[in-house]
Protein backbone atom coordinates (compact mmCIF):
# COMPACT_ATOMS: atom_id res chain seq x y z
CA UNK A 1 0.00 0.00 0.00
CA UNK A 2 0.95 3.58 -1.06
CA UNK A 3 2.68 5.26 1.83
CA UNK A 4 0.06 8.10 3.66
CA UNK A 5 -2.91 6.57 1.61
CA UNK A 6 -5.99 8.41 3.43
CA UNK A 7 -9.18 6.86 5.14
CA UNK A 8 -11.38 9.78 3.34
CA UNK A 9 -11.31 8.23 0.21
CA UNK A 10 -13.02 11.39 -1.89
CA UNK A 11 -13.94 13.54 1.10
CA UNK A 12 -11.64 16.20 -0.41
CA UNK A 13 -13.52 17.08 -3.63
CA UNK A 14 -14.42 20.10 -5.42
CA UNK A 15 -16.97 21.09 -3.04
CA UNK A 16 -15.20 20.57 -0.04
CA UNK A 17 -12.24 22.40 -1.56
CA UNK A 18 -13.94 25.57 -2.39
CA UNK A 19 -15.46 25.36 1.36
CA UNK A 20 -12.37 24.34 3.33
CA UNK A 21 -11.02 27.60 3.80
CA UNK A 22 -13.70 29.32 4.87
CA UNK A 23 -14.73 26.25 7.43
CA UNK A 24 -10.82 26.71 8.86
CA UNK A 25 -10.97 30.49 8.87
CA UNK A 26 -13.77 29.54 12.43
CA UNK A 27 -10.41 27.85 13.98
CA UNK A 28 -7.94 30.64 13.16
CA UNK A 29 -7.03 31.17 17.09
CA UNK A 30 -5.68 27.25 16.38
CA UNK A 31 -4.11 27.35 12.72
CA UNK A 32 -2.60 30.73 13.48
CA UNK A 33 -1.12 29.83 16.69
CA UNK A 34 0.32 26.45 15.02
CA UNK A 35 2.02 28.22 12.29
CA UNK A 36 3.42 30.74 14.49
CA UNK A 37 4.46 27.78 16.40
CA UNK A 38 6.58 26.27 13.32
CA UNK A 39 7.77 29.53 12.02
CA UNK A 40 9.80 29.33 15.48
CA UNK A 41 10.75 25.82 15.31
CA UNK A 42 12.01 26.21 11.45
CA UNK A 43 14.08 29.93 12.36
CA UNK A 44 17.30 28.05 11.95
CA UNK A 45 16.76 26.37 8.74
CA UNK A 46 19.61 27.05 6.37
CA UNK A 47 19.20 30.12 3.53
CA UNK A 48 17.71 28.66 0.23
CA UNK A 49 15.75 26.19 2.29
CA UNK A 50 13.53 23.50 0.61
CA UNK A 51 10.50 22.50 2.13
CA UNK A 52 8.04 19.67 1.75
CA UNK A 53 4.37 20.15 2.76
CA UNK A 54 2.46 17.00 2.63
CA UNK A 55 -1.48 17.09 2.59
CA UNK A 56 -0.91 21.01 1.66
CA UNK A 57 -4.57 21.03 1.24
CA UNK A 58 -5.07 24.62 -0.06
CA UNK A 59 -2.09 25.80 0.74
CA UNK A 60 -2.14 27.52 3.75
CA UNK A 61 0.88 25.79 5.37
CA UNK A 62 3.19 27.50 2.43
CA UNK A 63 1.58 30.73 2.88
CA UNK A 64 2.41 30.64 6.55
CA UNK A 65 6.25 29.90 5.81
CA UNK A 66 6.67 31.68 2.41
CA UNK A 67 5.73 35.38 3.99
CA UNK A 68 8.87 35.46 6.33
CA UNK A 69 11.46 33.37 4.06
CA UNK A 70 11.21 34.95 0.43
CA UNK A 71 14.49 32.66 0.28
CA UNK A 72 12.43 29.61 0.90
CA UNK A 73 11.30 27.11 -1.75
CA UNK A 74 8.35 24.74 -1.38
CA UNK A 75 6.97 21.14 -2.83
CA UNK A 76 3.39 20.58 -1.70
CA UNK A 77 1.76 16.94 -2.21
CA UNK A 78 -1.75 16.07 -1.63
CA UNK A 79 -4.04 12.70 -3.38
CA UNK A 80 -6.61 15.82 -3.86
CA UNK A 81 -6.32 17.80 -7.58
CA UNK A 82 -8.82 19.78 -6.05
CA UNK A 83 -7.34 20.91 -3.41
CA UNK A 84 -4.40 21.75 -5.20
CA UNK A 85 -6.01 23.70 -7.82
CA UNK A 86 -6.84 26.01 -4.94
CA UNK A 87 -3.71 25.89 -4.08
CA UNK A 88 -2.55 26.64 -7.12
CA UNK A 89 -5.02 30.25 -7.88
CA UNK A 90 -4.35 30.92 -4.34
CA UNK A 91 -0.85 31.01 -4.82
CA UNK A 92 -0.54 32.17 -7.89
CA UNK A 93 -2.70 35.17 -6.69
CA UNK A 94 -0.01 35.95 -3.94
CA UNK A 95 3.07 36.02 -6.14
CA UNK A 96 4.54 33.32 -4.70
CA UNK A 97 3.85 29.92 -6.96
CA UNK A 98 7.03 30.81 -8.72
CA UNK A 99 8.93 29.11 -6.06
CA UNK A 100 6.50 26.19 -5.79
CA UNK A 101 5.76 23.08 -7.04
CA UNK A 102 2.84 21.04 -6.30
CA UNK A 103 2.40 17.11 -6.58
CA UNK A 104 -1.02 15.22 -7.37
CA UNK A 105 -0.43 12.30 -4.91
CA UNK A 106 1.37 10.51 -1.65
CA UNK A 107 4.67 11.72 0.21
CA UNK A 108 6.45 8.42 -1.87
CA UNK A 109 5.42 10.75 -5.55
CA UNK A 110 8.05 13.09 -4.17
CA UNK A 111 11.77 12.54 -4.74
CA UNK A 112 13.50 11.66 -1.27
CA UNK A 113 16.60 12.71 0.39
CA UNK A 114 16.47 16.36 -0.46
CA UNK A 115 14.24 18.33 2.21
CA UNK A 116 15.78 20.83 5.05
CA UNK A 117 12.05 20.34 6.48
CA UNK A 118 8.98 18.43 6.51
CA UNK A 119 5.80 20.07 7.46
CA UNK A 120 2.79 17.85 7.91
CA UNK A 121 -0.59 19.52 9.73
CA UNK A 122 -3.59 18.31 10.27
CA UNK A 123 -3.13 15.36 7.97
CA UNK A 124 -1.79 12.42 10.10
CA UNK A 125 -4.97 11.06 11.57
CA UNK A 126 -6.07 10.80 7.97
CA UNK A 127 -3.51 7.73 7.17
CA UNK A 128 -4.72 4.23 8.45
CA UNK A 129 -3.08 3.11 11.27
CA UNK A 130 -1.69 0.09 9.59
CA UNK A 131 -0.20 2.72 6.98
CA UNK A 132 1.28 5.46 9.48
CA UNK A 133 4.35 3.56 9.94
CA UNK A 134 5.33 3.42 6.33
CA UNK A 135 4.21 7.12 6.36
CA UNK A 136 6.56 8.34 8.99
CA UNK A 137 9.24 6.48 7.58
CA UNK A 138 8.91 8.02 3.82
CA UNK A 139 9.10 11.33 5.86
CA UNK A 140 11.95 10.48 7.39
CA UNK A 141 13.58 9.30 4.41
CA UNK A 142 12.84 12.66 2.17
CA UNK A 143 14.74 14.66 4.57
CA UNK A 144 18.45 15.91 4.31
CA UNK A 145 20.84 14.73 7.18
CA UNK A 146 19.34 17.47 9.83
CA UNK A 147 16.12 18.10 8.26
CA UNK A 148 13.29 18.87 10.74
CA UNK A 149 9.82 17.29 10.66
CA UNK A 150 7.19 19.03 12.09
CA UNK A 151 3.41 18.01 12.42
CA UNK A 152 0.19 17.97 14.44
CA UNK A 153 -2.45 15.48 14.27
CA UNK A 154 -5.50 14.47 16.45
CA UNK A 155 -3.88 12.30 18.86
CA UNK A 156 -5.85 10.49 22.20
CA UNK A 157 -5.88 7.36 23.91
CA UNK A 158 -9.12 6.60 23.24
CA UNK A 159 -9.85 4.54 26.06
CA UNK A 160 -8.74 6.23 28.52
CA UNK A 161 -11.10 7.75 31.35
CA UNK A 162 -10.39 10.94 30.45
CA UNK A 163 -11.54 10.13 26.89
CA UNK A 164 -15.69 11.15 27.10
CA UNK A 165 -14.51 14.50 28.55
CA UNK A 166 -11.56 15.11 25.86
CA UNK A 167 -14.81 14.01 23.23
CA UNK A 168 -17.43 16.76 24.60
CA UNK A 169 -14.52 19.38 24.15
CA UNK A 170 -13.95 17.95 20.58
CA UNK A 171 -17.90 18.28 19.77
CA UNK A 172 -17.30 21.72 20.60
CA UNK A 173 -14.51 22.14 17.73
CA UNK A 174 -16.81 20.23 15.15
CA UNK A 175 -19.84 22.43 15.86
CA UNK A 176 -18.05 25.28 14.97
CA UNK A 177 -16.83 23.38 11.78
CA UNK A 178 -20.43 23.21 10.90
CA UNK A 179 -20.87 19.53 11.67
CA UNK A 180 -24.34 18.15 12.22
CA UNK A 181 -26.55 16.26 14.86
CA UNK A 182 -25.88 12.96 13.04
CA UNK A 183 -22.09 13.79 12.86
CA UNK A 184 -21.59 14.90 16.33
CA UNK A 185 -23.70 11.55 17.73
CA UNK A 186 -21.04 9.69 15.63
CA UNK A 187 -18.08 11.49 16.57
CA UNK A 188 -16.54 8.63 18.80
CA UNK A 189 -17.06 6.23 16.19
CA UNK A 190 -15.16 8.44 13.63
CA UNK A 191 -12.40 8.80 15.74
CA UNK A 192 -12.35 5.38 16.66
CA UNK A 193 -12.85 3.35 13.32
CA UNK A 194 -12.80 6.19 10.18
CA UNK A 195 -9.94 8.27 11.07
CA UNK A 196 -6.69 6.72 12.33
CA UNK A 197 -6.11 8.58 15.89
CA UNK A 198 -3.82 7.22 18.18
CA UNK A 199 -2.42 8.63 21.46
CA UNK A 200 0.55 10.56 22.02
CA UNK A 201 2.73 7.76 23.18
CA UNK A 202 1.74 5.36 20.23
CA UNK A 203 2.85 8.64 17.98
CA UNK A 204 5.74 8.93 19.66
CA UNK A 205 7.00 5.25 19.55
CA UNK A 206 6.05 5.58 15.69
CA UNK A 207 8.76 8.20 14.99
CA UNK A 208 11.27 6.60 16.75
CA UNK A 209 10.81 3.38 14.69
CA UNK A 210 10.71 5.74 11.32
CA UNK A 211 14.27 6.81 12.75
CA UNK A 212 13.44 10.28 14.37
CA UNK A 213 15.39 9.72 17.83
CA UNK A 214 13.56 12.61 19.80
CA UNK A 215 10.07 13.82 19.08
CA UNK A 216 9.78 16.96 20.82
CA UNK A 217 5.81 17.95 22.04
CA UNK A 218 5.60 21.35 21.41
CA UNK A 219 1.93 21.91 20.59
CA UNK A 220 -1.74 20.86 22.32
CA UNK A 221 -5.28 22.32 21.91
CA UNK A 222 -7.67 20.11 22.41
CA UNK A 223 -7.20 16.91 20.99
CA UNK A 224 -4.77 18.89 18.73
CA UNK A 225 -1.10 18.05 19.16
CA UNK A 226 1.76 18.85 17.30
CA UNK A 227 5.40 17.23 17.60
CA UNK A 228 9.36 18.24 15.81
CA UNK A 229 12.36 16.16 15.59
CA UNK A 230 15.24 16.13 13.75
CA UNK A 231 17.07 13.86 11.42
CA UNK A 232 20.13 11.95 12.75
CA UNK A 233 23.39 13.59 10.66
CA UNK A 234 23.37 16.76 10.91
Amino acid sequence: MRQGKSSTGGFFDQKMAQSYDEKNSRLSPISDGLHFLTRLVLAQLPANSRVLCVGVGTGADIFALASDRPDMSFVGVDPSAEMLEVARNRLTEAGVMDRCQLVEGYVDDVADGSFDAVVSLFVAHFVLREDRPAFYRAIHDRLAPGGRFVSAEISGNLDSPEFPAMLEDWKQVQTLMGANEQSLGALGETLRNVLGVVGPANTEELWREAGFELPVPFYQAFMIRGWHAQKAGA
